[in-house]
C-alpha cells in the first residue's frame, strides 16, 4: 500500500486570465504564493516521506514552503506534467473563440482521442502517462506516504480512473488550487480517502 497526498499548484496570472496553461511555465501570482505559504504552514507537522513534484514552475514553486518546512529536496517528475494543448497554450479563451473557432468547438466536445495541433496530447494519451506514473511510484515506495504537486487535469485524471468515469466529457470534480486529495494505492487500484480539502484557505479573501 502507498499513501498518496495530491495537491495541485497555487494560482498563477494565466488562471486568472483564463488561459491555456498546459506546458507553457508561467509561475505564481501574488495569490498563488499565499496558497502555497498556507499550504506548508497546514502540512508543516505531517512530513510525507518523499515530495514529489511536476518539473513545470507553477508546482515547483507550489512545493518550496513544503520542501522547506519538510527539510527535503523535491524529486522532479516530468511526466506529471498538466495536459499539452500545442497551439492553444498561452490563448485565453476570448482569442481562441475568435481566432481559432472550429478548435474551439472540438476542445468542447471533450473527446478522449482528440488532440490539438502543435504537439497537444489527447486525453488518452494524457491519462496513460498519468496513470503510468503514478503506478510507478507506488512501486517505487511501497508502505510509504508521498506527497505530490501536480495540476488540475492530472488530479482530474485520477478521479476518473477511481470511479470508473469515462474520458470523454468535461470534468466533474471540484479541485482547488493547493487542495489536499489524499488517495491510497492498495493492490491494483486507486483509491479517494479525501478529496478537495482546501481549509487552509478559509478566511483568504482573493483579490479583485
Amino acid at each position: 500500500m502507498t499513501e498518496f497526498i495530491f495537491i495541485r499548484h497555487g494560482e498563477t496570472p494565466w488562471n486568472r486570465e483564463h488561459r491555456f496553461q498546459g506546458q507553457a511555465d508561467p509561475p505564481l501570482n501574488d495569490w498563488g504564493r499565499e496558497q502555497a505559504a498556507r499550504l506548508g504552514a497546514r502540512l508543516a507537522d505531517q512530513p510525507a516521506d518523499a515530495l514529489i513534484c511536476s518539473d513545470l514552475l507553477r508546482a515547483r514553486q507550489t512545493a518550496e514552503p513544503l520542501a522547506r518546512a519538510w527539510r527535503m529536496t523535491p524529486v522532479l517528475r516530468p511526466r506529471l506534467r498538466e495536459q499539452a494543448f500545442g497551439d492553444l497554450e498561452g490563448l485565453d479563451v476570448p482569442t481562441i473563440q475568435q481566432q481559432h473557432p472550429e478548435l474551439w468547438a472540438r476542445w468542447l466536445e471533450q473527446r478522449a482521442d482528440f488532440a490539438l495541433p502543435g504537439g497537444g496530447e489527447s486525453l488518452r494519451t494524457f491519462h496513460t502517462r498519468v496513470v503510468a506514473d503514478v503506478v510507478e511510484l507506488a512501486a517505487q515506495y511501497p508502505g510509504r506516504v508521498l506527497a505530490v504537486v501536480t495540476h488540475g487535469g492530472v488530479l482530474d485524471m485520477l478521479w476518473r480512473t477511481v470511479h470508473g468515469l469515462p474520458l470523454d466529457g468535461l470534468r466533474e470534480c471540484d479541485i482547488p488550487n493547493t487542495g489536499i486529495n489524499r488517495l491510497r494505492w492498495e493492490g491494483d487500484r486507486l483509491h479517494v480517502v479525501q478529496w478537495a480539502d482546501a481549509a487552509h484557505l478559509e478566511g483568504l479573501v482573493a483579490p479583485a
